[in-house]
């Protein structure tokens, strides 16, 4: 045999080798995010509402348990599963992935431990709203005491007219711009057609993709996004309380285009189907996913409406929709802007009062003083820590790791194109907290 022939047969059978490894280690990858699946499956007959998204085979969904079969949480084999899966990621190494497979093998690692801590959450252990958020979201956010809210609310107090109480006097100006009920439909299907338009000049969304919009009552949230598959998205919005002008642009931005609905129907085009990923099938709701969803969800309005674009779309097409007059329409979103820098004092609420720390009353106190909400929204937003705890923290905190992450490669306002190519990576590659901190 001469060299020529000896390196080509080398050659081949390294290449042999090679693939050889490389479906070995897929087959492993998948064989996980399979089991991945079907835990966060089995999970959610335990937990309600804890499936947020499925749209994965039907024959895996398992069946609903009544209340009698719920009291048997089988914990001890759920959190086998969970490591089980866990050891089983801690064996691939770096250097046998690319670096989507990178992300794809993190992505799975931090969802499977955050699977692992509900689980652990569900059988009765107690965490502290940090030790829960870092557990459930992989991140803990910034803590800031009364004086670091105070201090913001001086300039607020100096724009605000009249004298005398604040929320009193910001509540009066604030009532000037209610969208009359007969007139909520058309502001919102005129605010999401916009922001539908102003994506689609930036992202290909998959053919077909649609959604279908309901008003609802009685919900501890604003609006909800539930993702049914096949780019479709049920968007359900929450009038039982007055709605705001500022409200129907917020909502379609951040539950449709380029939020919650753009990115699922990217991961399910790009990842689920385009890769066969099965793990993008499912969504459980508190899980680092969550502070990725929401975070983008909303920094994206800033995404498509930069600088003063959305002031300017909003007096001139959306106050007339809703028959208000636009003369004190630059004061009220200076005093909107000036609130949205007060953003943590939810955050700060929900952990006082889910550490004990405030009672119920002093929590509602604290929102009408600091987040500038009446009674009403108050409480209902009370009704929300109640129920979802820690999961507040993937607003804000979510927003500004999201926000910084972007602008620190390069995603600033001066580079649009890079500020977008950025932003869709986001939303279409496995992603976690930790990685884009």
């Amino acid at each position: 045999m001469n060299t020529k022939s000896a390196i080509w047969l080398l050659t081949a059978f390294t290449l042999i080798i090679s693939s050889s490894t490389d479906f070995a280690r897929d087959k492993k990858m998948n064989r996980i995010a399979e089991t991945y699946v079907r835990l966060v499956l089995n999970v959610g007959q335990y937990d309600d509402g804890y499936v947020d998204a499925y749209y994965g085979p039907r024959e895996w969904k398992p069946a609903e348990l009544n209340d009698s079969a719920k009291k048997n949480f089988p914990y001890e084999k759920l959190t086998r599963e969970a490591d089980r899966l866990l050891s089983g990621l801690s064996k691939i190494p770096d250097k046998d992935l690319s670096e989507i497979e990178k992300l794809r093998r993190d992505f799975l690692k931090a969802q499977i431990s955050a699977v692992r801590a509900r689980i652990e959450i569900l059988h009765g252990k107690k965490m502290t709203f940090d030790q829960e958020s870092r557990a459930l979201y992989d991140a803990v956010a910034p803590v800031h005491d009364r004086q670091y809210f105070e201090s913001r609310m001086k300039e607020f107090q100096s724009l605000l007219p009249g004298e005398g109480d604040i929320l009193e006097r910001y509540e009066k100006f604030r009532n000037q711009f209610i969208i009359p009920k007969d007139k909520l439909d058309a502001v919102f299907t005129a605010a999401i057609n916009e922001c539908r338009r102003r994506t689609l000049e930036h992202i290909k969304l998959p053919e077909g993709e649609n959604f279908k919009v309901e008003y609802v009552k009685d919900k501890p949230w604003g609006a909800y996004n539930w993702y049914k598959g096949n780019a479709f998205s049920l968007i359900e919005v929450n009038t039982e309380l007055p709605t705001y002008i500022d409200g129907p642009l917020g909502l379609a931005s951040h539950e449709g285009y380029p939020g919650h609905h753009v990115y699922n129907a990217l991961l399910e085009e790009k990842l689920a189907k385009g890769k066969g990923w099965i793990e993008f099938t499912v969504y459980p709701l508190y899980s680092p996913q969550s502070l990725i969803a929401e975070g983008s969800a909303n920094f994206g309005i800033e995404m498509i409406f930069p600088g003063d674009e959305r002031l300017s779309f909003e007096k001139n097409v959306l106050f007339p929709l809703a028959g208000l007059d636009t003369s004190k329409a630059g004061l009220y979103y200076q005093l909107r802007l000036l609130i949205n820098n007060l953003q943590y004092a939810g955050t700060e609420a929900a952990r006082n009062y889910l550490d004990g720390k405030f009672t119920k009353e002093e929590t509602i106190d604290w929102l009408m003083k600091y987040n500038l909400m009446s009674k009403e929204r108050a409480e209902r937003l009370l009704r929300f820590f109640e129920h979802y705890r820690s999961y507040d923290i993937n607003y804000t905190l979510g927003q500004d790791i999201i926000k910084n992450y972007i602008e620190k490669n390069g995603g600033t306002e001066a580079d649009p194109e890079k500020r977008w190519e950025i932003f869709k990576k986001i939303l279409s590659t496995p992603q976690t907290p930790e990685a884009l901190m």
